[in-house]
């Protein structure tokens, strides 16, 4: 019998985020200090890791104490944009959209893929660098809202870059779900049996939509914060990434499907500003 590890952890998810919920929600009138929400937060995931390494083994535990801790981050962000007030309201918005994203690709993959799946795909050890740049994100957030508080209370365009996110948010997930069995965290240098060229649904609008869709939501996430310099930090990485990147799986789709590839790269952009990917005469 085949375990559907996408159903596994939406319980585990569901069951760190609304059990957290429930235990705040009775105190949503009450001013709470910041280290209260994180601090119910923090037992209430070492509570369940004692359960969880108890009673569980496996990967089933690896996904138990990855989903649980992105519904305590998701819920911990739902509470601090509902019931706290600036800054600290869009510092919850912005652990909302990190937390669901790590989330979400991981669900996509276990439900598009289940052969696939691993720990792995919650992206949560992508790159000692994707982590560096989460944590100039945090530093910055935090040292300008000690010496620049007034930067922080635009809320207005924080609110802009909740909407990117959920718009890249959206497209990433629909690249995945277009592509199902054909979309991989990694560039394949090798052709699968099965593999196909999808150039249907959001395929149609961007030659690489996923990329496409992370790209604006790693932007999103700074406007967010309100930080100006890993906002452009981030756009420069990002495109220098998503530049290289493409090249190379550009270069093994050419290898893969050839003509019919081809033919694509002259119909479709790739939807990342001034990035054209791999380009060479007709085969």
């Amino acid at each position: 019998m085949t375990i559907n590890y996408g159903k596994i952890s939406v319980c585990f998810f569901l069951a760190g985020c609304l059990v957290y919920l429930i235990l705040l929600l009775p105190s949503c009138g009450v001013n709470l200090h910041l280290y209260e929400y994180f601090g119910v937060g923090l037992l209430y995931y070492s509570l369940l890791n004692i359960i969880f390494w108890t009673c569980l083994r496996g990967f089933v535990l690896q996904i138990a104490i990855c989903s649980t801790f992105l519904g305590i981050c998701n819920a911990v962000g739902v509470m601090l944009l509902c019931f706290s007030t600036l800054p600290w309201n869009i510092f919850g918005c912005y652990i909302f959209y990190l937390s669901f994203f790590h989330y979400s690709e991981f669900l996509a993959v276990a439900l598009n893929k289940p052969d696939s799946v691993t720990v792995d795909s919650f992206l949560l050890n992508h790159s000692f660098e994707y982590g560096a740049a989460a944590f100039a994100s945090w530093a910055e957030f935090l040292i300008e809202q000690w010496l620049f508080p007034g930067l922080k209370q635009y809320y207005h365009v924080s609110m802009v870059g909740a909407a990117i996110c959920t718009g890249g948010e959206v497209l990433r997930k629909l690249a995945m779900f277009t592509a199902r069995t054909n979309f991989n965290h990694l560039v394949k240098s090798e052709y699968e049996e099965g593999h196909r060229l999808v150039t249907n649904g959001v395929y149609a609008w961007f030659r690489h939509p996923s990329y496409v869709g992370w790209f604006y939501w790693s932007l999103g996430t700074q406007l967010i914060l309100l930080n100006p310099l890993c906002f452009l930090v981030y756009t420069v990485i990002s495109w220098r990434f998503f530049h290289d990147r493409v090249w190379i799986e550009e270069i093994t789709l050419l290898k893969f499907f050839g003509e019919d590839y081809y033919r694509y790269q002259q119909q479709v952009g790739t939807g990342l500003p001034f990035i054209r990917g791999y380009e060479i005469n007709p085969p």
